[in-house]
């Protein structure tokens, strides 16, 4: 039976680390990660090869906890420019075939070749030589899920991670999806997975199954959506070559090079992260009216808090503010020290909107302070992107050097977008 659509989603296995197995192929005998720098805990594992996840060494953790699990660990400091690189030669293979390549960060990307037939061969076959050329060409083994929509193709490529190649069709996937876990669907994340757990909903099968009419009253519009995902009714299209996608937040998160023991330490971190959120927006010419701030504490236990504000803004000091207070409103604090230490702090800014052509506040909250404030952060963005980033800071930031080195702006572009 001929398809609606042909769909692939191609996911570069381990990326960071498999590009620097093929560039040093000695690497692949040896447990190792590409990971930061061993005396600062935000420097953690950002991709690990097939020997370190034997002893459990997980991605986003930190570097002493793998060093627990394996002693041996070799740890590879990041090459950004070559995963940029490299990453945009597996795509330009994909472009070949499709004008329609949307990337999901660096190292996957849907691939939609329905109209490929007619000019290549079969499309599953056609998927096949894609994947083969890749590694015939560059040396990387990608996995591979084909199937009628994005959703069943993204988790037929997470199937089987070493080059896998999985086929989910309108035939065949009840078979393939139902008995899997209900949070292997795309866009269940750990707040709708526990809600879906209080509805005694476990696997994909038992989400497509569900009457829908409750979802939506429980989970709003994001329950119909992951609904009718479960029962393969996706049909958002592969953005074209080049296409943007909306941007719907922006956020910047650290893991902490010691432990979060303080309000001191809190304010510090939240300066750095606030100011690297607003920064990104006045880049984008964006303003947003949620902010939030998600912790993670040092039990790796997850805890986070938003606000809707009145009035959209890209100021620093507003989320900072903002952010602030939810801390301080939601966290047990004891003359200044913290009940329970955190080691991991994201903060960000959604429900996001253009920038109309004057500062975006109340008229009421128009005062002199307010305007200063943001001629001083454009100030220090001009004087950052000059200079660098540690040539203008704020002196609060300067209480522990140590704790506030690093750069979230200049760091974040380099992550796949669904990483942290």
């Amino acid at each position: 039976m001929k398809w609606s659509r042909y769909i692939i989603h191609a996911d570069l296995n381990h990326c960071y680390a498999q590009i620097e197995e093929m560039k040093e192929p000695w690497l692949r005998k040896i447990p190792m990660a590409v990971g930061g720098d061993e005396d600062k805990r935000h420097g953690i594992i950002l991709a690990k090869n097939d020997l370190a996840k034997k002893y459990g060494i997980k991605t986003a953790e930190t570097l002493r906890d793998a060093y627990k699990k394996c002693p041996d660990l070799y740890i590879v400091h990041p090459h950004y420019d070559d995963y940029i690189y490299y990453t945009e030669k597996v795509k330009d293979i994909y472009r070949e075939y499709s004008d329609k390549v949307e990337s999901f960060g660096l190292d996957e990307a849907w691939i939609d070749i329905s109209d490929s037939e007619l000019l290549f061969d079969d499309p599953i076959k056609l998927a096949k030589k894609i994947q083969i050329r890749v590694y015939e060409e560059l040396g990387l083994t990608v996995s591979m899920g084909i199937s009628y929509n994005k959703i069943f193709a993204k988790l037929g490529s997470d199937m089987d991670k070493h080059m896998g190649f999985t086929v989910i069709s309108p035939d065949n996937y009840q078979k393939m999806v139902y008995d899997l876990a209900a949070d292997d669907l795309l866009y269940v994340g750990q707040a709708t997975k526990a809600k879906l757990d209080r509805l005694g909903i476990k696997t994909i099968g038992d989400l497509a199954m569900y009457p829908l009419s409750i979802l939506r009253q429980i989970l709003g519009k994001n329950g119909a959506m992951i609904a009718m995902f479960a029962r393969g009714l996706d049909i958002t299209d592969v953005k074209f070559s080049g296409q943007s996608r909306e941007v719907k937040s922006i956020s910047n998160g650290v893991t902490a090079i010691r432990d979060l023991s303080s309000l001191d330490d809190i304010r510090m971190i939240f300066w750095v992260l606030s100011e690297s959120v607003a920064s990104r927006c006045r880049d984008k010419g964006l303003v947003g009216d949620v902010i939030y701030m998600g912790l993670r504490d040092n039990k790796l236990h997850y805890f986070s808090r938003q606000k809707k504000i009145d009035v959209a803004t890209d100021l620093a000091k507003m989320i900072f503010d903002v952010a602030m207070s939810l801390f301080i409103k939601n966290i047990p604090i004891n003359n200044g020290h913290l009940q329970v230490p955190f080691r991991s702090i994201t903060i960000g800014i959604s429900h996001l909107s253009k920038k109309t052509s004057y500062i975006e506040y109340d008229l009421f909250d128009m005062t002199k302070e307010r305007l200063k404030e943001y001629d001083l952060e454009v100030a220090i963005d001009k004087i950052r992107d000059k200079y660098g980033h540690d040539k203008a800071c704020r002196l609060v930031t300067k209480l522990d050097d140590e704790l506030t080195d690093f750069d979230p702006k200049g760091d974040h572009v380099i992550h796949p977008e669904s990483w942290f």
